[in-house]
């Protein structure tokens, strides 16, 4: 039978675990010592001593201080449109109640799509909350100020005695200034451009709303944002107005893709040594049943905000590979159709899928489709689905352009890694080159730099003979403009191709006879 002493020490050491769940449990430790002094004299003492440290170890004792719980991880807070039309309206009251003015302010932030590209969604983010930390620091004290979209800010105002147009202006210039300094992130040195658009209260009816406050500043951000980095709109009843009749255009023009009644119009591309037709592009073009012509700057746009570029795409790349098949039967030479890639168009995962069953449907090789993609889309996108994509429709052996070249400054090597086989020349390199000795030798540095790269070239936007008549002294290998023929639809295509031969061969016999 084992000790008295024994079993008391076991007990000692059990009731000992049951009291040591946490820190401050430490406090009975004087307590437990006496006892097993008291229980067992010195030995068990010393037991205890050694064996408690070890006990409380195990049982999770200093847990706590050894592993701290992490610090909750921080929600991003962004406003929802009905929180800030309550915010506004809130505003309002204040305002109105002073017998004072109020307004609101939208930022929109420009780059960070760059910078989440280049250097990851965690510094974008960095960046996002600098942002808003400057753009406070800026602001009066009692302004508010909101994130309410992944690149979008709002500031509201506190009530003020002077919110007129001037110094809402001045507000915002001084804004812009403070934003657009270069933001230092982890070491890296980022930079962003801002939009703005704004509404003060004074600009709208007594009894409008703060919903209506900031559909007005949203109205004039989006003016903004169409006309360029770094600009700054403020509401106009105009404004309203085309806001107005761009929401009917919208459900309009969905309802003209299904219809019919927008299609491709062509437009000839010639050969500058030939005067054969090397190809057309395909332009879209809405045929209004009462508008009439309706200009591709508005709806392409109305477009791009319903989210329906791809729809778009397909319409066109479906009548243009049939008005393609129908000029092969009609006995006219068109090598070639080329149409224009949206940015949303290049980032579907499926598009060269899609590309080679409508051209195996339509019974037509690869190389009598042409991909045209803007400059601006390869500078912005040197990896990811966009490279992708457009490797795999040049291994499939489409004829990829490089639209508007010279206007995103995209680099040699990403013209070589992208695979282009030909630049299309921006129309501001073309004007005036048969009177401006400046632009000729601009001109001639591109189609030199497109020889050495073995590139061919398409000046587009050429108008006059005598800037058609210099592009082919400089080399250019196509033209393409409203001074060869302007787009037009496919059936007529074929009568302005028969006579153009005609005048080829006629100009053909009149060189010969006057060798």
């Amino acid at each position: 039978m084992p000790p008295r002493s024994s079993n008391r020490f076991r007990d000692a050491l059990s009731s000992a675990e049951q009291l040591f769940k946490g820190p401050q449990s430490l406090a009975f430790l004087p307590a437990i010592a006496l006892a097993a002094f008291w229980l067992g004299g010195e030995l068990v003492l010393l037991g205890v001593a050694l064996g408690l440290p070890l006990l409380v170890f195990l049982t999770g004792g200093f847990a706590a201080r050894r592993k701290p719980a992490p610090p909750p991880q921080r929600q991003i807070e962004i406003l929802s449109q009905d929180d800030a039309g309550n915010l506004a309206e809130q505003a309002l009251l204040r305002a109105k109640a002073a017998n004072l003015a109020t307004a609101c302010v939208l930022v929109e932030a420009e780059g960070l799509d760059q910078i989440a590209r280049q250097h990851g969604e965690r510094m974008a983010e960095c960046a996002r909350d600098a942002l808003q930390t400057r753009l406070r620091g800026l602001s009066r004290k009692d302004d508010q100020c909101l994130r309410v979209g992944d690149s979008r800010f709002m500031v509201l105002l506190s009530p003020s005695l002077r919110l007129d147009l001037e110094s809402l202006l001045q507000m915002c210039d001084r804004l812009q200034r403070g934003l657009e300094e270069p933001l230092t992130v982890n070491t890296a040195t980022l930079y962003v451009s801002v939009s703005f658009g704004f509404c003060g209260s004074n600009r709208l009816k007594e009894n409008a709303s703060g919903p209506q406050l900031v559909e007005a500043a949203q109205a004039a951000l989006t003016e903004a944002l169409a006309n360029g980095p770094s600009a700054v709109r403020a509401w106009t009843d105009s404004m309203r107005v085309a806001r107005t009749a761009r929401a009917s255009l919208i459900g309009e023009v969905e309802k003209a893709l299904v219809n019919g009644q927008i299609q491709p119009w062509f437009q000839p591309q010639i050969c500058t040594s030939t005067g054969r037709i090397t190809g057309v592009e395909a332009l879209a073009r809405w045929i209004h049943p009462d508008k009439g012509i309706v200009p591709p700057a508005q709806f392409l746009r109305v477009l791009e905000e319903a989210g329906q570029m791809d729809r778009l795409s397909e319409v066109i790349l479906q009548h243009s590979l049939t008005a393609l098949r129908s000029w092969d039967q009609s006995g006219i030479d068109v090598p070639r159709v080329s149409i224009n890639c949206s940015n949303a168009e290049l980032r579907n995962p499926r598009l060269t899928e899609r590309i080679k069953w409508e051209l195996d449907r339509f019974g037509l090789t690869s190389q009598r489709l042409g991909i045209e993609v803007l400059e601006t889309v390869i500078a912005d996108s040197p990896d990811g689905i966009i490279a992708r994509n457009i490797g795999q429709l040049s291994e499939l052996g489409c004829f990829v352009d490089l639209d508007d070249f010279g206007t995103g400054h995209a680099s040699i090597t990403a013209l070589r890694r992208f695979t282009v086989h030909r630049l299309k020349i921006d129309r501001s390199f073309v004007t005036r080159i048969d009177r401006s000795e400046e632009q000729r030798r601009m001109l001639a540095a591109v189609l030199s730099l497109a020889d050495r790269l073995e590139l061919e070239t398409l000046a587009e936007g050429v108008e006059s003979v005598g800037e058609h008549a210099l592009l082919a002294q400089l080399g250019c290998d196509h033209v393409q403009g409203f001074g060869i023929a302007r787009p037009m639809p496919g059936d007529q295509l074929v009568e302005w191709s028969r006579d153009h031969d005609s005048r080829m061969a006629e100009a053909r016999q009149i060189s010969g006879k006057t060798r």
